[in-house]
């Protein structure tokens, strides 16, 4: 199944987002269910600790930054700003698990302090300038006023909502027990001129008041709490050089991996397959060698089998000089080096490459190595009739779609092959993405970025 317009290439990417699937329709319109759904509850309970969260950051704070910059003139203040600073480090600990439990936020946590050198004052002044420390102490005095808003706010909405949209329910306290009417919107002092809510009007403005509040409360608070995901993600979570680092090194480790486990393939392959061959085709020409003098025709015989084993040994070093890097690839580019590989492949595939230029040769080597496996498990496990390679190129972005009709069911859960295909490509900044319900058909794409 060929792509047959860029329009439609563009569809099956990570980048550029998987269309995604129709959501069942609901019955009960958005606006209805959102007072009533765990999002909400969530949310709202949320912004009720918002409060005293904030109190006991934004007191803990003060309190020791204003005590450690009056201990300044003395040697205890700087460790008791760097105890302050820790301090405020807990308090996020605590708020990232506040966010995780209430908010389903998932934010990592922030590297380890790393100090240059050793010793009690290099430590020290590590901490002291530690962006992500100071992030948390801006984070417990933003926090403050911010707690006072959404605490405030959302319990008056769902008091005065909830209230009055059930007043008729709780409307005879007031008969019973204050001696009015009902509940009083103003009046003077002497009682003569006022608004009780008593009559049916009344209270049928009452509850369409409150059902109105009732159905706005829950976006008030869902957008103080998008606020309070932005707080905690820009304030509480690692940086992005800390996170580019993390990540770098995480693919160092595959890279180095990756290339260790290569090398043993090779070595593998030299050992048990064309080295082994070389040494039984030496042992046969040695013998050929004695039966030519005591029998010419044995000995030639010998030595024709001897040919065909050097033509067995020399496709075998072909062979694994094609899994190290075709040279097809070097002289032809991608075009022709996948329509080579797809030749090779159990099951008729179209292979599409429309590229303004050849991209560099590193990212040209994974694109193919990458199409190559994926073949190769068309061919092992797909049980497909037909399958299609496309290559082409958005914005700054390389990308491969390999589509089978054959029975699907692949993924990209751990210890599978396609697992270890995406993290090679995540390793240079590449994704994977697989599209593979049961019974077929098998969708995969893959991104790589573009360096002509």
């Amino acid at each position: 199944m060929g792509m047959t317009s860029s329009a439609e290439r563009t569809v099956p990417t990570m980048a550029y987002g998987y269309q995604p699937e129709e959501q069942p329709r609901h019955r009960v319109p958005a606006a209805v269910r959102a007072p009533f759904e765990a999002r909400t509850w969530r949310e709202f309970g949320y912004a009720l600790l918002n409060l005293p969260m904030a109190i006991t950051g934004f007191v803990w704070t003060v309190t020791m930054l204003s005590l450690s910059a009056g201990l300044l003139i003395t040697f205890v203040g700087l460790p008791l700003l760097v105890l302050t600073l820790g301090g405020c480090r807990a308090i996020g600990r605590v708020e990232r698990g506040r966010a995780r439990s209430l908010l389903f936020l998932d934010v990592d946590e922030p590297g380890p302090v790393r100090s240059k050198g050793r010793g009690f004052l290099a430590r020290m002044g590590a901490q002291l300038g530690s962006g992500v420390n100071w992030r948390h102490v801006v984070y417990t005095l933003l926090h403050f006023p911010w707690g006072i808003a959404t605490f405030s706010l959302s319990l008056s909405l769902f008091t005065y909502g909830w209230g009055l949209f059930t007043y008729p329910l709780w409307r005879w306290i007031f008969p019973v027990y204050f001696g009015q009417d009902g509940l009083q919107i103003y009046g003077s002092d002497d009682g003569h001129h006022g608004w009780w809510l008593h009559t049916p009007a009344d209270m049928a403005l009452a509850v369409t008041v409150g059902g109105l509040l009732v159905l706005l409360t829950p976006w008030v608070i869902r957008g103080m709490a998008h606020v309070d995901r932005i707080l905690v993600t820009g304030l509480l979570g690692p940086s992005r050089l800390d996170d580019r680092v993390t990540e770098l090194e995480s693919d160092r480790g595959i890279v180095v991996d990756t290339a260790a486990a290569d090398l043993r393939r090779i070595e593998r392959d030299l050992h048990d397959g064309a080295q082994a061959r070389l040494v039984a085709l030496a042992m046969d020409l040695g013998l050929a060698k004695e039966k030519l003098l005591e029998d010419p025709a044995v000995g030639a015989a010998m030595v024709e089998e001897a040919h065909g084993e050097v033509k067995i040994a020399l496709q075998e070093l072909r062979d694994l000089a094609r899994g190290i890097h075709p040279a097809i690839l070097t002289d032809r580019g991608l075009g022709p080096a996948l329509s080579a590989v797809a030749a090779r492949c159990t099951v008729p595939v179209e292979v599409t490459v429309d590229l303004p230029a050849r991209p560099v040769p590193a990212i040209e080597g994974i694109a193919y190595f990458t199409v190559s496996e994926l073949l190769q498990n068309v061919s092992k496990h797909s049980g497909a009739a037909r399958a299609s390679v496309d290559v082409w190129q958005v914005e700054d972005r390389l990308m491969l779609y390999v589509y089978d009709n054959g029975r699907g069911g692949a993924s990209l859960s751990a210890g599978s092959g396609l697992a270890g295909l995406a993290e090679r490509l995540d390793s240079v900044d590449g994704v994977l993405a697989v599209d593979s319900p049961a019974g077929g058909p098998t969708r995969i794409t893959a991104e790589l970025p573009w360096r002509a």
